[in-house]
């Protein structure tokens, strides 16, 4: 497997900023999960993260 390491996500749709500034280090074997409120971007962040 491998690691995850993201240094300051940024993504913008249009004019709006969907993601600003998000620092995450996954190590292999870890279990993470997201949380947070319906439309703060946990769907953007892992469609990014998953290349899509």
């Amino acid at each position: 497997m491998a690691d995850v390491d993201i240094k300051g996500l940024h993504k913008v749709f249009d004019r709006t900023e969907a993601v600003r500034g998000i620092d995450l280090s996954i190590k292999d074997n870890e279990f993470v999960i997201l949380v947070g409120p319906s439309g703060c971007g946990k769907s953007t962040v892992l469609r990014m993260i998953a290349g899509l």
